[in-house]
């Protein structure tokens, strides 16, 4: 029995950590991207680099693509220091650890593209605003929505519901929780940082 209340204490404290890095990761891409085309247009420096024959989708693509092998690797770094030293302590690993990762790199890519479409045509403040805004919508309306569901009332469910349109990272997140979080903190609906109210594949 203390075994399996331990494994259920180490599946609940990484999980916790693995909600930082997502969290990392998301302020990592929203401060990747927001200066990226807007500074270059304020400055002046695109106008050097789009006059040689290239399109402007492949400069664009060129600096996603940058950004997202970076992005791929901060998130392999942090995610990778949380798993390995919860496992060298404890001997632990959550279930479904590399789907679980990929959806956090999901998530972060979105932010991150978000970003990169709101800097081609926004100061990078204002790209800030928005990104940062849309997010903490989508942060809230999960948060809500897991209450909610924990206190079964369906209004504050459906509220948070209502705002995955504004961003989906919330909803990757939730999704990623709830695939490395144990089936038994599933079934009792125990981690704050899990996964309650499971959004849909």
């Amino acid at each position: 029995m203390s075994r399996i209340a331990n494994a259920e204490i180490m599946n609940g404290f990484e999980i916790m950590g693995l909600y930082a890095v997502a969290f990392l990761s998301i302020a990592m891409a929203a401060l990747l991207g927001a200066d990226t085309l807007a500074g270059e247009i304020n400055s002046g420096t695109i106008q050097t680099i789009v006059t040689k024959p290239i399109r402007r989708s492949d400069i664009v693509l060129g600096k996603w693509l940058g950004f997202a092998g970076l992005l791929g690797l901060y998130l392999l770094l942090m995610a990778g220091g949380v798993v390995l030293s919860v496992f060298a302590q404890t001997g632990y690993t959550p279930d479904h650890l590399a789907r679980g990762l990929s959806l956090i790199y999901l998530e972060a890519l979105v932010v991150m593209t978000i970003t990169v479409l709101c800097s081609s045509a926004f100061p990078a403040l204002a790209t800030g605003g928005i990104v940062f805004g849309l997010y903490g919508l989508a942060f809230i309306g999960g948060w809500i929505e897991q209450f909610g569901a924990f206190f079964e009332n369906q209004t504050a469910v459906k509220i948070g519901i209502i705002t995955k349109p504004a961003h989906s990272s919330e909803a990757l997140w939730r999704r990623a929780a709830f695939e490395m979080q144990s089936p038994f903190a599933s079934t009792m609906g125990m981690s704050p940082f899990g996964a309650i109210s499971v959004p849909a594949g």
